[in-house]
């Protein structure tokens, strides 16, 4: 489960940040998650206990903000969502399009420090 590798990373960020600036624990911690960034959100709320065990943010809640996928279609001038099982084109007018322009993100979004 490569999600817990992923995770690992997000809690070494985030406990870097909240010792730098002196905080005790933390108390919430979000993400971004875009539909096909490879991870599957049920993976990643498993996986939060195990990567946060013993360290700073232990016990604090995950929040995940799924961003859909989105490519640009040049035909219909306009974003148009997709799903992970689309191919790359327009599913109004099936025009091939490979700009993806939303939809891989994994990325930190904020973190509750916890302060006394």
């Amino acid at each position: 489960m490569h999600e817990l590798g992923l995770l690992t990373g997000v809690v070494t960020a985030v406990t870097q940040v909240a010792e730098s600036r002196g905080a005790t624990g933390v108390e919430k911690v979000g993400l971004r998650v875009g539909t096909m960034s490879g991870t599957h959100e049920e993976a990643l709320c498993g996986a939060w206990p195990l990567a946060t065990q013993g360290t700073l943010v232990d016990g604090a809640i995950l929040e995940i903000e799924t961003i859909q996928a989105q490519v640009w279609c040049p035909q219909c001038e306009a974003k148009q969502d997709i799903d992970e099982f689309f191919a790359l084109v327009c599913p109004q007018c099936s025009t091939p399009t490979g700009n993806l322009v939303s939809g891989k993100e994994f990325e930190v979004t904020f973190a509750d420090l916890r302060d006394n």
